[in-house]
């Protein structure tokens, strides 16, 4: 059974993961939220990943980042406070994560890493400047952490399109927001947390093993194609 550590595994694609991990490996959830369910072989620890140490864990496989922010506003109305909040929750508290774990991970099983990007970080979008940046930094992160730790720790990324959850609710919050979005995507769709959390689970599986330094565009086509 596969130890693995989710932080941020409550809620939205987080949640999803869990939920597709934990009837067969042991689950680590660290987020400021308890998970509705419980199950033997989820443990829970209410962490603020900025703020808070995190705990010590005997045995990790896998290390996966999901926290992250949609703070979507036109550049003169971004404070610089703005873009310090962004790169804390999206980067510095993968580092932080990572840097706790790191010696753990590398004695675990065909140990990986997985964190989080956008399509934004490709596809240039108006007002997504601050989250833009930072979720560049985690793609950047991604490769020269997959170049550091090879061949002992594979490192890949997901970067979704929007994705139907609490995070994305204010671009779904009403029938014609939800047509635009559809109609933006060359797939006529958007992304529902499960589809997520199945390119997550193959990432992080042994199936992957020839795979590290990738950031993977889940876009339904927005930053492939222009039809």
């Amino acid at each position: 059974m596969r130890k693995i550590v989710i932080i941020g595994g409550s809620k939205g694609i987080g949640k999803a993961i869990t939920e597709s991990l934990v009837e067969n490996n042991k689950v680590y959830n660290l987020s400021r939220t308890e998970p509705e369910e419980s199950h033997n072989n989820l443990t829970h620890f209410s962490i603020d990943i900025l703020s808070d140490e995190l705990p010590d864990i005997e045995e990790i496989d896998t290390l996966i980042y999901c926290p992250g922010s949609i703070n979507l506003k036109p550049i003169s109305r971004l404070k610089l406070d703005d873009f310090r909040n962004d790169f804390e929750i999206n980067v510095i508290g993968a580092v932080k994560a990572v840097q706790k774990y790191l010696s753990v991970l590398k004695k675990g099983t065909s140990p990986s890493i997985l964190l989080f990007s956008t399509v934004a970080s490709k596809l240039g979008m108006p007002f997504h400047a601050s989250v833009a940046a930072a979720k560049s930094a985690v793609e950047g992160l991604t490769k020269s952490l997959g170049a550091e730790l090879a061949p002992t720790i594979r490192v890949n990324a997901i970067a979704p399109t929007v994705t139907n959850t609490d995070l994305a609710s204010k671009l779904l919050r009403n029938d014609r927001m939800i047509e635009n979005i559809t109609e933006r995507h060359p797939l006529k769709k958007y992304l529902q947390p499960t589809e997520v959390a199945d390119l997550a689970t193959f990432l992080i599986s042994e199936k992957a093993n020839s795979i590290s330094g990738q950031i993977f565009e889940l876009d339904c086509g927005i930053v492939s194609f222009k039809i």
